[in-house]
């Protein structure tokens, strides 16, 4: 069995590596910590896992939960995490990172975007960004995976068959994206009270989001070219879920069958990847609580402009379950083990 710690287990994206980890047949959550709540069972501060998770909450130290796992998960903010994955890796341990310090390949732009110094630079040189689907063979052999945001994984994963076929300008593109309440975290922010939030739908950060340079970071890795896009989020009053719709100019004449049958053929040994046939177009609800990412995509004639919609959870492919995923490719297991589960609906 593999031994899995978490620390920040009582986020969102810590609770849903528990919800996950704790169906998982091939690991053993050894270790759970969590600042606000330690010395509490975790079946007592979320009852939905109660029977199948009473771990005892303990301080974080990340050494010593270290000591007996294989594998430790951080669930921190940014610009925290720095200095336990260190101590982890000291323990010659592997460690998946779900926070942003270790997805960049340029130390100025991390520090540039999220207005902090990095801690452990040389670290996040030799970490891999770990969206399975793009960059399996280098998560197998990784120590330190950086656990790509809910946002960047929406986008690159419906653009990648266009960019990696040099099939739409690279100017062109506009990513439009729309996310439920539960990415803006489980602490206490006013624009997330009930009232604030209810009946009201809201652009934010526009033109200045920390995903933009992750997001540009690994289209330009696909498209062989530095690449800036146009990236607008919105807050939907909805608990999970990300929708985006990204747009860009065709460099040749393609129909709507064309690149449908290219995204089949590309995503084709992707369990986690459903392309939706013409017409259809992914909706949140369809992939509610599951590691899935639904693609549909049209081509627009008039405007020689093709328009693509993916979907995925936010907590689960954008966060929790791509972890797991990134777990599974480490410790040699099937990608879905612990993860092949039909998303909840309605």
């Amino acid at each position: 069995m593999i031994k899995a710690g978490i620390i920040g287990a009582t986020g969102y994206t810590g609770a849903e590596l528990v919800r996950i980890l704790s169906g998982h047949r091939e690991t053993e959550l050894a270790g759970l910590t969590s600042q606000s709540y330690s010395g509490q069972g975790f079946g007592s501060v979320f009852p939905s896992a109660a029977g199948f998770n009473d771990l005892v909450l303990e301080p974080q130290d990340a050494g010593k939960l270290a000591e007996r796992c294989d594998i430790i998960f951080t669930a921190l903010p940014h610009g925290i995490s720095m200095e336990v994955v260190q101590e982890v890796v000291n323990k010659g341990k592997r460690v998946i990172d779900l926070g942003a310090d270790y997805r960049f390949d340029r130390i100025d732009v991390y520090e540039k975007w999220y207005k902090v110094s990095h801690k452990t630079p040389e670290l996040a040189a030799k970490s891999v960004y770990g969206l399975p689907e793009i960059h399996r063979e280098e998560v197998e052999k990784a120590v330190v995976i950086g656990n790509p945001g809910c946002y960047p994984t929406s986008i690159i994963l419906g653009l990648a068959p266009l960019l990696k076929n040099h099939l739409i300008n690279t100017d062109t593109i506009i990513a439009d994206s729309k996310s439920g309440i539960s990415g803006g975290g489980r602490g206490l922010n006013l624009a997330f009270h009930y009232s604030e939030c209810n009946e009201n739908f809201k652009a934010y950060n526009i033109g200045v989001h920390r995903h933009t340079p992750e997001i540009e970071q690994e289209l330009g890795k696909l498209a062989g070219e530095d690449i800036t896009v146009s990236f607008t989020p919105h807050l939907v009053p909805m608990t999970r879920g990300i929708l985006s719709t990204v747009y860009a100019t065709l460099t040749e004449v393609k129909t709507t069958e064309d690149l449908l049958e290219l995204y089949d053929e590309f995503y084709n040994d992707e369990f986690f990847i459903r392309i939706h046939p013409r017409g259809q177009y992914p909706q949140t609800k369809w992939v509610y609580g599951s590691n899935f990412c639904d693609i549909g995509l049209t081509v627009d004639p008039r405007t020689n402009r093709v328009v693509v919609v993916s979907a995925i959870d936010n907590l689960v492919k954008g966060a929790s379950g791509q972890a797991v995923q990134n777990m599974n490719i480490l410790f040699g297991l099937p990608e879905k083990t612990g993860l092949d589960y039909v998303p909840v609906f309605p």
